[in-house]
């Protein structure tokens, strides 16, 4: 299985997207274990999405749908959503 997951950081509203075939050491690695890399500046990441696939080929496929204007703005609403309630 690969997840496809959906980062948020509240103190500095950033996003980040990517995909794993094991999302509890993916965000580990995110939030505490990375010493170097673009998410390391912007901790802590709140893990506020996710997608299973049974291939590597369709998480990669969704996650570059993510990454793309229309699913960044579907992220930022999913944000928006979360803040409203």
């Amino acid at each position: 299985m690969f997840t496809v997951y959906v980062l948020h950081c509240p103190s500095y509203n950033k996003i980040y997207i990517g995909f794993t075939s094991d999302l509890e050491s993916r965000l580990k690695s995110h939030n505490i274990f990375a010493s170097k890399g673009w998410t390391i500046k912007f901790r802590p990441w709140v893990l506020i999405y996710t997608e299973e696939y049974t291939s590597k080929a369709e998480a990669m496929k969704r996650e570059k749908n993510f990454k793309g204007a229309k699913g960044r703005a579907e992220i930022w609403n999913m944000i928006k959503l979360r803040k409203d309630n």
